[in-house]
C-alpha cells in the first residue's frame, strides 16, 4: 500500500484514539517530533512504535535538533550543544579544528536520534545572513560567508550521515536575507538575482548531492514577486532543481507558519503544484492536519524514487563511536576556543 506525501506532527506526549485513526487512514512518508512529543527516552520510544503501528510502515521520524537555541532533546536526558556559529567562530580561529567540532557535533546528535529511533535531522542550516536580517536565523548559521558556510554544512551532513541519520538542508534557497520571522510573516526579499546568486545560492549548490532539502517560506522578487520559494514554480524549477541542481526529496517548511496565505489545503495543494515533493504539517492541529491530508496524493513517481534514494543512503552508512569519549572531545574544542558559554 502506497503512503502519502506529507510529513504530521502530533499534539503531546501519546497518541489518542482519533490521531491513531487519522494517521491509520492518512499513511504519512513521515512524522516529525517536537518539545511537547518529548519527556523521557523511553517515552519518545514508546511514541514512535506508536506513530509507526499507526501509519502501517517504518515512517521516517524527523526533529529539528540543530543545537543552541533549536533543538527539541535537552537536559536532563540528553547532552544540550552548541547552535552553529560556535563551530563557524572555531573555524575562523583554526579551520582544522572548526571542521572538525562541527562533524562531531553532529554525529553526537546522530547517535541520540538513532538510539530513539529517529531517523532525519533537519540541519545543516546553509543560510547566509546578513547585516539587519531578523534573528530569526542569527547564530543557527554556521558563519557569514558562503564558502565558510557550504564547507561546515558539509561536515555536519557527513557526521549525520556516518551516525545514520539523514540531514536536511534548509531553508533552500536561503532564508538568510529575511527581514521578519517567517513562523510570524511573509519576508520579501529584495536582492538582486546577482547578489542571491554570489551569497545565497551557493552553499546549497556545494551540497547539491544531499538526499532532502526544506524550502524557504520567503518572496525573491528577482525571481517571483508574486510568491515565496515554497509555492513558487519559477524558484523551485529554475533555482532549486536548475541552477541549485538539487534531485533529492524536497519538502515544504512547515504549512502552518504564517508566512504562507490560504486555507492548509489551498497552501498544501500550491506547494505541490510548485514542485515540492512532500508537505510538512507541525502543529498537531486536526482539522488543519485532514485539510492538508485532503491535498497529499500518494508519494509516487519520482518524489517517491527521491525518498528510497535517501533511505538507501541512510542505510549504507554507519560508524561505531564512544558517545562519553566525544562528548568530552568536543567540550574540549568548545572550551578550547571560548565557545562553551553559549546559551
Amino acid at each position: 500500500m502506497s503512503v502519502s506525501a506529507a510529513i504530521y506532527g502530533c499534539a503531546g506526549l501519546v497518541l489518542d484514539e482519533a490521531e491513531r485513526a487519522f494517521f491509520r487512514a492518512a499513511r504519512p512518508w513521515a512524522f516529525i517530533l517536537f518539545a511537547r512529543n518529548i519527556d523521557t527516552p523511553e517515552q519518545v520510544r514508546r511514541l514512535i512504535a506508536s506513530l509507526r503501528d499507526a501509519a502501517g510502515h517504518n515512517a521516517q521520524i524527523l526533529i529539528d535538533q540543530e543545537g543552541g537555541r533549536v533543538q527539541r532533546l535537552r537536559p536532563p536526558h540528553w547532552h544540550r550543544y552548541p547552535p552553529g556559529r560556535a563551530y563557524g567562530a572555531i573555524h575562523a580561529a583554526n579551520p582544522e579544528a572548526g571542521l572538525a567540532a562541527a562533524r562531531l557535533g553532529a554525529r553526537l546528535i546522530a547517535e541520540d536520534l538513532r538510539d530513539l529511533g529517529i531517523t532525519v535531522d533537519c540541519l545543516p542550516v546553509l543560510d547566509v545572513p546578513v547585516a539587519g536580517a531578523d534573528d530569526v536565523i542569527g547564530d543557527r548559521a554556521y558563519a557569514q560567508t558562503p564558502d565558510d558556510v557550504a564547507v561546515l554544512g558539509r561536515v555536519a551532513a557527513e557526521g549525520l550521515l556516518a551516525g545514520g541519520v539523514l540531514p536536511v538542508m534548509k531553508h533552500i534557497p536561503g532564508h538568510g536575507r529575511a527581514g521578519v520571522d517567517s513562523h510570524k510573516s511573509l519576508p520579501v526579499v529584495s536582492a538582486s538575482r546577482r547578489e542571491l546568486e554570489e551569497t545565497d545560492f551557493p552553499p546549497f549548490h556545494a551540497l547539491c548531492d544531499l538526499p532532502l532539502a526544506m524550502t524557504a517560506h520567503v518572496v525573491y522578487t528577482a525571481i517571483d514577486p508574486d510568491a515565496p520559494a515554497t509555492t513558487s514554480k519559477k524558484v523551485i524549477g529554475q533555482i532549486v532543481r536548475g541552477q541549485i541542481g538539487f534531485d533529492g526529496l524536497l519538502m515544504s517548511d512547515d504549512l502552518s507558519m504564517e508566512a504562507l496565505a490560504g486555507d492548509l489545503g489551498a497552501r498544501a495543494r500550491s506547494s505541490l503544484a510548485a514542485g515540492c515533493d512532500v508537505v510538512l504539517h507541525c502543529n498537531g492541529r486536526m482539522a488543519e492536519m485532514e485539510a492538508v491530508a485532503g491535498e497529499a496524493p500518494a508519494l509516487a513517481g519520482a518524489a517517491r524514487a527521491r525518498a528510497e534514494s535517501a533511505e538507501a543512503m541512510r542505510l549504507l552508512r554507519a560508524e561505531a563511536l564512544d558517545p562519553a569519549e566525544n562528548h568530552a572531545r568536543l567540550a574540549e574544542f568548545l572550551a578550547a576556543y571560548g565557545q562553551d558559554r553559549w546559551g
